[in-house]
């Protein structure tokens, strides 16, 4: 069997509705979190509009429809923002947003996707890493960034709402 092979393409403005599904879909099922649907389409597309502020990446796979003809079908998503690191005099890439449809999970879609902005990263100045963050149960996705070289730095996240 042939591993599938995906093509990782920046995400446009046609692209938000979808990518709202899936981050309300990410965050009920790994957060168990309702969101509200207009607030996040709005986000996307606020995202998408500005780079600065989040750059989404989407892997495509071809798929056979009706005979002879083959679609690209969208099968993942990720979503980059930088933080400043003045200890490093550079910036840090954090990949967020990741969600892959349970149909397409464990053939490697995520690993596309991480290689993409990985190379990405390697090939822009002043970059100095890729960081990430998971839920502490959330054993299967801890393994697969684990698998691709990520190493868990020891951290845990605080947060205030405001």
């Amino acid at each position: 069997m042939t591993a599938a092979v995906y093509r990782v393409r920046t995400a446009h403005a046609a692209d938000a509705p979808l990518l709202a599904e899936w981050a309300a879909a990410m965050a009920l099922e790994t957060e168990h979190k309702q969101l509200d649907h207009d607030t996040v389409r709005a986000g996307v597309a606020t995202g998408i509009a500005e780079p600065a502020k989040a750059r989404y990446f989407i892997a495509m796979q071809n798929a056979s429809v009706a005979g002879s003809e083959v679609l690209s079908i969208p099968v993942g998503t990720l979503m980059l923002t930088t933080e400043w690191s003045d200890w490093r005099n550079g910036d840090w890439w954090w990949i967020q947003s990741v969600y892959v449809p349970r149909e397409h999970r464990r053939k490697g879609v995520f690993a596309a996707l991480y290689k993409h902005v990985e190379t990405l990263a390697k090939d822009t100045p002043g970059v100095v890493g890729l960081r990430l963050y998971v839920e502490r149960e959330n054993a299967n996705a801890q393994r697969t960034y684990e698998a691709l070289g990520m190493q868990d730095e020891g951290y845990r996240i605080f947060f205030a709402k405001t």
